[in-house]
């Protein structure tokens, strides 16, 4: 089977150059291959928050698909097949960054409340709230620049909740961390987000 991603650049195959063979026997109940091919948009725009390089966020998606449907007879019947396949390409961007000896993009964070963040006052302006904006599918090009320009750690943690939909239980599964750690994460990450989106909004 070929597995296609659709990119700006148009569809391509997955692989560079090849076929994704696998002979892992699968669940009856379920038909993996086509669950995975449901989600190639999802894992690569995944991807592409994490390394912002699309030969590289393919190549990602590519050795995410291979390692699923290699393992999907182990896979249960009624898991969650997504957040599985994210946790699966998250490890691998972990472990390609350890083997370029370099660790990911990740910095401090403390676990304050959104109550004790002060650059979250003032979240109930819609015009600015990130979520508001995500989930309308509106964003504009300035928008995107903003998104673009946090650190990869809180691109990830925005795009996972909001674009993808995933609930805290799931990103902390996808993460490795406990909920609390996600909503402090997110809440750190709006926060990053509605000062760059003050910035554009009072413009130069």
């Amino acid at each position: 089977m070929i597995l296609l991603v659709s990119t700006e650049r148009g569809q391509r195959s997955l692989g560079g150059k090849g076929m994704i063979q696998h002979e892992a026997e699968q669940p009856k109940s379920r038909n993996i291959d086509q669950e995975v091919l449901e989600h190639l948009d999802a894992l690569y725009g995944y991807a592409m928050s994490l390394v912002r390089n699309p030969t590289e966020a393919e190549d990602l998606v590519q050795e995410a698909c291979l390692r699923a449907l290699k393992s999907a007879r182990r896979y249960p019947p009624t898991g969650d097949l997504k957040a599985w396949l994210f946790t699966i390409l998250r490890n691998l961007w972990i472990n390609h960054q350890k083997r370029r000896h370099r660790g990911p993009e990740f910095i401090s964070l403390s676990a304050q409340s959104d109550e004790q963040d002060p650059l979250l006052d003032g979240m109930t302006d819609h015009r600015l709230r990130p979520d508001r904006l995500l989930d309308r599918s509106v964003l504009q090009a300035n928008i995107r620049a903003a998104i673009e320009s946090l650190p990869a750690i809180f691109r990830e943690i925005i795009l996972l909740r909001y674009v993808e939909g995933f609930s805290y239980n799931q990103i902390a599964g996808i993460l490795g961390c406990p909920a609390g750690t996600v909503m402090s994460r997110l809440n750190r990450a709006r926060a990053a987000l509605r000062q760059r989106l003050l910035v554009i909004d009072r413009g130069p």
